[in-house]
Order: structure tokens, then sequence, then C-alpha cells
């Protein structure tokens, strides 16, 4: 999801549940060679030659099988989506708040909350065959960038995540051309609350403990990108009241030193 999705290049809407398929699993017996052997070990393997798996996909034909008969869409991995273009994004949003309201923010959150759990579960499984490695062995930046990249190739944008600040029980991630963003252009607000849910259903799953997320700064708001942070309900909270007040991300940062 790395693009900004225009007509001919569309944000790619994930379905992890496509119907009669163990998805991913199955999938991947498509992308194995006769190098893989299915064992899952301590380390990943070093190998010259022919890997046991085809791992990344750099273009739309290698990415998506497209079943003309039924007009039915699917990733390598097995998952169905569905090609959407900014008019989508924008009529679904529009037509959310115009019944919830204000409301609409916290029901993206929720929606991006409950896919980011399903998709870290379903690449938790998936990579432990593909890389035949258990997930917790894998470093943290191998083991994240492996998740983003789907996304990306999808059209939900490019990421930048910041541990710096881990032991103070905070994460940061930068978000280059949100979908969501990009699609609403200068609103003068933050938008991407369906992403807040995605980090934080994702980092929830990783940190085996219930993580929060919110967007201190957006694309939206006329920054340069759009800026989450990961942390607990308390933090997030705090930070949510202070962005309410018009507190700046470097203002909301300072603050955040005070909450424990």
């Amino acid at each position: 999801m790395l693009t900004q999705p225009k007509p001919n290049n569309p944000t790619a809407a994930r379905s992890d549940k496509a119907p009669g398929t163990p998805a991913p699993l199955k999938a991947l017996e498509r992308l194995r060679t006769d190098k893989a052997d299915g064992q899952i070990r301590d380390h990943i393997r070093v190998m010259t030659g022919q890997q046991p798996y085809r791992h990344n996909h750099y273009t739309d034909e290698s990415f998506y099988e497209h079943d003309q008969k039924t007009g039915i869409v699917r990733n390598i991995y097995g998952q169905r989506v569905l090609r959407v273009s900014e008019d989508f994004i924008t009529g679904l949003l529009a037509g959310l708040e115009e019944e919830v309201g204000d409301a609409a923010g916290e029901i993206m959150y929720k929606c991006g909350y409950q896919w980011g759990l399903e998709d870290m579960k379903n690449f938790s499984e998936r990579a432990a065959r593909e890389f035949e490695i258990a997930l917790e062995k894998m470093t943290t930046g191998f083991m994240l960038e492996t998740w983003w990249w789907p996304l990306t190739i999808e059209g939900w944008g490019t990421w930048r995540y910041d541990f710096r600040q881990r032991k103070q029980g905070l994460i940061f991630i930068d978000l280059f051309e949100s979908a969501v963003a990009q699609s609403l252009g200068d609103v003068g607000k933050v938008v991407c609350y369906f992403y807040a849910g995605l980090f934080a259903g994702a980092f929830t799953t990783l940190a085996k403990r219930e993580l929060a997320c919110i967007e201190i700064q957006c694309y939206s708001m006329g920054e340069d990108y759009c800026k989450f942070l990961i942390s607990t309900t308390k933090r997030v909270n705090a930070a949510a009241f202070w962005r309410n007040e018009g507190a700046t991300t470097e203002d909301i940062l300072r603050k955040l030193a005070d909450v424990s």
C-alpha cells in the first residue's frame, strides 16, 4: 500500500477471510520450491541459488491473481481484495460521518483494530512457514518490514517506525502517502483513524498486551506525513486530549514525559 491510490493504481481493500480457504497457509504451497522442507527452525537458513520460497512481489502482475470468470481478485497469499478508488474512500468516510457524526472516527478506529488483530494473526502463521523460523526468533526490523510489505504494494503507504523511546513505553510510526489523508486532502484535521486502529491491533498482538494508538499529526492538516503514537491507553487518551486542545506534535511529546 505504498503508492497513492489513483484510478489506474487503486488501493486494495483486503479481506483476510477468503471464503472456503485457509488462505495464507494454503497459498504458500504455490510459492514453495523443492528447497523448502517446512521445518520451523530457530534461525533463518542462509542459502545460495534457488530459494525455498519466492518472498517479495514488486509488481501487480506477480502479487495479484485475477479470476476473469468470477471477477474475483486475490493476492499471492490467497486473500481476497477489492480495488477501490479515491472516490470510494472519500464517499465511505463522508457517508459514515453523515450517519453518526463525530463517532465516525471511533468506528473507523475499531474497524482498523480488528483488521490489525486478524492480519497480524495471519501474518504470524504465514511468516513462520514462509521463512521456516518461529516469529519470535526474527529480528524486529525484518519481521515488521515483512508484515508491512503486502500493505505497501496494496496501496496503503510507506512507513518508518521509531523504537528509540521503547523503554519509556512509546513507539512512533511515520506514515507516508496515507490512502485516506491523500484522498481527502487538506481538511485541517486528523483523518487516519483506520490506520491508528490497524497499528494498535497489530502491536497489541506482537506485545501480547493491550496497546492503543493515536495520530498526532496528519497530512490532511498540511503536514508532510502522518505520525502515530503507540502506547498505553492512558497515554494515548492524554495525547488525544492535548491534540484536541490544539497542542502541536512537539507539545504532545514533551507532555508525555510526565505521564506514567
